[in-house]
């Protein structure tokens, strides 16, 4: 597993992981619902959706949009085994330890905290996204 500033300064190299940004609902659901929240939101989807040896839908399992979690995880490459094991150094065809589930809701959390300042409020949503992996 890779050490997470590693991770950020690789991610900062793909255009494709840079264009990810919070939109107004995403901001608007993180003020409202609070960073403890939705870090938690974090967690579940992360046990949930990404955790399992063989995630349903792997790969198609997170949406582009709709909730500041979802956008956190293609920003952070944590959307996906695939972007797991590529990114983070965490391979698949394995469930997820819990220290591995806490170093993926980590980067979720230190990309929401960064997109979510005050001077990130201007930086333009993702649009809509082509399926292509970066």
């Amino acid at each position: 597993m890779r050490d997470l500033d590693d991770v950020f300064a690789a991610l900062a190299t793909s255009g494709f992981r840079r264009r990810f940004a919070l939109g107004a609902k995403e901001r608007d659901y993180l003020a409202a619902k609070g960073m403890a929240t939705v870090v938690e939101h974090a967690r579940d989807f992360i046990a949930r959706r990404l955790a399992p040896a063989a995630p349903a839908n792997d790969g198609k399992q997170t949406p582009f949009r709709g909730h500041p979690v979802f956008v956190a995880q293609h920003a952070t490459a944590t959307c996906c085994r695939s972007c797991l094991a590529k990114w983070h150094g965490i391979g698949a065809g394995r469930e997820l330890t819990a220290n591995e589930q806490a170093h993926a809701v980590a980067a979720i959390e230190r990309w929401l905290a960064d997109a979510s300042a005050p001077d990130r409020a201007g930086a333009a949503p993702v649009r809509a996204a082509r399926r292509t992996r970066g």
